[in-house]
């Protein structure tokens, strides 16, 4: 049986309840075949000290739509998924708003999978640009 797409996004935002994704107030919105869409407000939480967007948490909202994506086409009574590796090139400051991260598969192998994910403001500038590397291990018995 194939979950609605509101079934899938109600999951995953419930599995993000006492994690990292609920302090930072990181949103699953949106997914298809190939991506997968959070969001996540800017405020005090994830300022800099001089009040901008922090680079760490971009690069926390890049792993976890990444690891998100990878983790929604597996099948999770067999696997589970673990970021491997993520580099963040930050490209524009924000101060307000929202951000969201689309993350896109370059490749989806049964074991390895290679996200890019890139970040945008609300009026779609280009903010930061990730990749991700995640690996899919089977589950113990």
């Amino acid at each position: 049986m194939q979950l609605s797409k509101e079934a899938v996004l109600f999951k995953a935002n419930k599995a993000c309840k006492n994690t990292l994704m609920e302090t930072l107030e990181i949103e699953v919105i949106d997914f298809g075949d190939n991506f997968l869409v959070a969001r996540m407000p800017v405020n005090s939480r994830v300022y800099q000290p001089d009040g901008v967007l922090h680079g760490g948490a971009t690069a926390a909202l890049a792993e976890s739509v990444g690891s998100f994506a990878s983790h929604i086409f597996i099948d999770t009574e067999k696997f589970f998924v673990r970021g491997i590796e993520i580099t963040a090139n930050h490209l524009k400051s924000v101060t307000e708003g929202f951000v969201y991260a689309k993350a896109t598969f370059l490749h989806r192998g049964r074991t390895t999978q290679l996200l890019d994910i890139r970040v945008t403001d609300d009026a779609d500038n280009l903010i930061s640009i990730c990749r991700l590397s995640t690996i899919s291990l089977p589950k113990k018995k």
